[in-house]
């Protein structure tokens, strides 16, 4: 019998949004790219949608979309994100999925997920039951069927996660070997010990419940696996084919399954050109009728249990110790910081569990005034976090509460709700796995907290806080005193409310123009009057606006005002709206004041009129500081500039140093750097390239040994490349434009610029399938501009390194 093969992928990454504004800051970390979601998606994601088969010559041959021959999961909060930033990459899911239904007689490759990635173990039965639920729900508003099987965070599980999944419908989940602890025939009574990690992986196994349920066990292959993710394997998709076929694979009477399970980022973040080797493996495997392909879905219904298994409790794939990695100092951890320990991560659960069960008397209490069963609409609350919109908030709570509701009455109902989203969402995995509580995952799931304290405080009118941070008190850090220094150290100054957003937006306003109704994070802001006065280098704003949360629809409507200084002096006040009269009385005052140059008066009338509420560039999100910093900072770069520039151009001096084999003075190298590079990256920020400019700067650089930026530049450079390429998708017969870009693309040849041609290429190709061939007949018949057209566009093809 032919083997069955399935490798299985589990893609996934930390919720990384700011829990006030619902929107991933700036990290840092992942330049060039704005956040981590962002690179991993470029890295990983979306190369397995689009991935690159290569022939001899080392020219892309042709396109595959490894997500149709492989099982996978993703995380449903990522899901979300690549539903909004990566579009093209989440229908490319959805389709392959859609695509393997029909491959493998209606069993589909993509599974479910508990929602956020919390330790099921270690959750209340509670927060089991609604984190599948949710993990369900958002699976079918996605893939539009019901799944068959779920990944478990970290494969963390005991039986009663088993009990619940099999409840709603779940049919199999898959584990890993160790967490196998014994076996037998179904029927027999005589069990068989697999705790040594001996399983036969090569089946599918029964979990008995003691209703008699049951729930089908996939154990992947622990050796392969363990390879993959860890070893050298994926340099050759030759290799990961070998190391695949050469596991047994059979077994009486049935075909063997070869699975393994991996993290998905394995596939390209983890280890680069990964994708490609896990193309060039399928294509390989497949196209020499070497084993069959399959996914879980299809091989269980062909081939059902014949073993019963008994699993570890409280085991998990990432923790030899069960899962005392997300609560004790069981010594697992990065390796990266050996004189750590871990003693924080049981004060931090006790934590997390105390705000829990205080939050649950809180929900059960006022949410039984409001709703027929709260934990029912608790579990349904996963159709609102899908669809946000005034009308579905309030068709839902139409339907689930005991009478109508008034507006502020909806707010609290929602509110009550979110405190249940956040207190979940603090529960994710990576709070606890690495190595401090100062880390991010963990300031992540602490800024959860956060907005589920302050939702109970805004209801309930009790602070929370204090008894939270003493009980965090308790959690040593190995870099600061302990988690509530953490929490106060960078929580704290993160928290938000409608006032500080108005500060934000008032703020930025002084810096950018914003319609009269629009979007600024989970926000509406709709501006009533607006008053924007410019005196020299200073500036002031004065108006009112209205700031509806998108969340809870709970809304504000404020009078503001802010004063810009010069360089990074800035101030502003926000209050609640006073009427016309209050309003156009502050106004004068503060605009008099102003024109009259009397800055000390102007910011001691936003003191008594703001009643100290006063807002700062600090209590900004880093990412409007940031785009502020740099329009404040462009004064006095232009100033630089212009001073480089003056020293660049009139280059008569560094040409004869150049003419005499002179290397440049140190104050003119520094000039031509700095314009060098500046005006490569201006170039290709215009629709249209100056090519002539384009080839100085090329020479100057090349004359004088210049250090080009190359991340920076290639950055540039890729995009303007992207884009181009995307306006010959709809008009691809434009040979002009196809000119235009073989020309710049020969031009900057000897830069040996790091570029990224992922999304030209893919253009390309599209292109390439939907135009080439009848171009081609028309240029063999004599169409000279057909002709014209293959030879610009198998040139640019050559710069893509793609296949003629």
């Amino acid at each position: 019998m032919k083997k069955h093969l399935c490798i299985h992928g589990h893609f996934y990454q930390p919720p990384r949004e700011n829990p006030y504004l619902e929107s991933i800051d700036t990290q840092e970390s992942a330049y060039p790219y704005h956040n981590w979601n962002e690179r991993i998606d470029r890295e990983c994601y979306a190369p397995n949608a689009f991935t690159r088969m290569y022939d001899d010559d080392g020219e892309i041959a042709r396109l595959v979309n490894n997500y149709e021959k492989i099982s996978f999961n993703f995380g449903p909060t990522l899901m979300s994100w690549i539903q909004k930033y990566s579009p093209y990459v989440y229908q490319a899911i959805l389709e392959a999925d859609r695509l393997s239904v029909k491959r493998f007689s209606d069993h589909g490759n993509a599974i479910a997920q508990a929602y956020n990635h919390m330790i099921m173990p270690l959750a209340n039965r509670q927060d089991k039951i609604t984190q599948v639920i949710w993990g369900i729900s958002d699976f079918e508003m996605r893939f539009g069927r019901k799944p068959e099987g779920m990944w478990l965070p970290e494969t963390a599980v005991d039986l009663e996660t088993l009990e619940i999944m099999c409840e709603k419908g779940i049919q199999f989940t898959i584990l890993s070997p160790r967490q196998a602890k014994r076996v037998r025939l179904i029927g027999e009574s005589e069990w068989r010990d697999v705790s040594d990690e001996s399983i036969d992986t090569t089946m599918p196994y029964l979990v008995k419940f003691p209703t008699g349920r049951g729930m089908n066990i996939f154990f992947y292959n622990g050796g392969i696996s363990h390879n993959i993710a860890f070893g050298e394997i994926l340099k050759s998709g030759e290799e990961l084919a070998s190391c695949l076929l050469k596991a047994s694979g059979k077994g009486k009477g049935r075909a063997g399954i070869i699975h393994v399970a991996t993290d998905g980022e394995t596939f390209g973040h983890h280890h680069r050109f990964g994708e490609m080797a896990l193309a060039y493996c399928l294509d390989y495997i497949e196209s020499n009728n070497l084993a069959e392909i399959t996914n879980y879905g299809k091989y269980l219904e062909k081939y059902p249990p014949t073993h019963q298994v008994e699993i570890f409790d409280n085991s998990s794939w990432s923790c030899a110790h069960g899962i005392e990695r997300w609560r004790g100092d069981c010594g697992c951890n990065s390796g990266m910081n050996g004189e750590w320990n871990q003693k924080w991560r049981r004060p931090l659960r006790d934590a997390m569990d105390w705000l829990r069960d205080t939050l649950v008397d809180l929900f059960s209490d006022v949410g039984s005034k409001y709703f027929k069963d709260p934990w029912d609409v608790r579990n349904e609350y996963i159709e609102v976090i899908l669809d946000r919109s005034p009308e579905n908030k309030e068709a839902f709570l139409k339907r689930h509460t005991i009478k109508a509701l008034s507006a502020d009455e909806m707010v609290k109902a929602i509110k009550l709700l979110e405190i249940q989203r956040n207190a979940m969402l603090m529960y994710t995995s990576c709070g606890w796995f690495f190595d401090d509580i100062s880390g991010v995952e963990t300031i992540q799931i602490m800024q959860y907290a956060s907005r589920a304290i302050q939702y109970a405080e805004e209801l309930r009118g009790v602070s929370l806080e204090d008894e939270f941070l003493r009980h965090l008190d308790k959690a040593p850090s190995n870099v600061l005193k302990s988690g509530a220094e953490v929490y106060e150290v960078f929580v704290t100054p993160e928290k938000s409310n409608l006032f500080r957003v108005g500060g934000q937006y008032a703020i930025s306003s002084l810096f950018e123009e914003y319609p009269e109704k629009g979007e600024m994070y989970c926000y509406t802001v709709e501006r009533e009057l607006s008053d924007k006065i410019d005196v020299g280098s200073r500036r002031l704003i004065l108006g009112k606006a209205k700031i509806t949360s998108n969340i809870t629809g709970e809304e504000e409507t404020i009078s503001y005002a802010a004063l810009y200084q010069g360089d990074q002096d800035v101030t502003a006040g926000v209050k609640d709206s006073v009427g016309d009269d209050g309003f156009s009385r502050m106004q004068k005052r503060i605009k008099r004041c102003f024109e009259k140059g009397d800055i000390s008066e102007v910011i001691g009338l936003m003191h008594k009129e703001f009643g100290g509420l006063l807002y700062s560039l600090r209590d900004l999100c880093k990412e409007k500081q940031e785009k502020i910093l740099n329009q404040i900072i462009q004064v006095k770069c232009e100033e630089v500039e212009s001073s480089y520039r003056y020293i660049y151009e009139n280059s008569g001096i560094l040409d004869h140093f150049h003419s005499l084999r002179q290397p440049l003075p140190s104050p003119f190298f520094t000039a031509a750097e700095y314009i060098i590079n500046g005006d490569l990256k201006k170039i290709f920020e215009e629709n249209k390239v100056d090519c002539e400019k384009l080839k100085r700067l090329i020479d100057d650089a090349g004359s004088w040994a210049v250090d080009i930026e190359s991340m920076g530049v290639g950055f540039v450079v890729s995009s303007w490349i992207s884009s181009v390429m995307e306006g010959l998708k709809d008009c691809s017969e434009d040979i002009r434009e196809l000119k235009n870009i073989n020309t710049v693309l020969d031009l900057i040849k000897p830069l040996s610029l790091p570029l990224d041609l992922w999304k030209a290429q893919n253009v390309y190709l599209s292109i390439k399938e939907r135009e080439f061939s009848a171009l081609k007949v028309n240029s063999e018949s004599g169409d000279h501009i057909a002709k014209r057209w293959l030879e610009l566009f198998l040139k640019l093809g050559s710069h893509l390194n793609i296949k003629e």
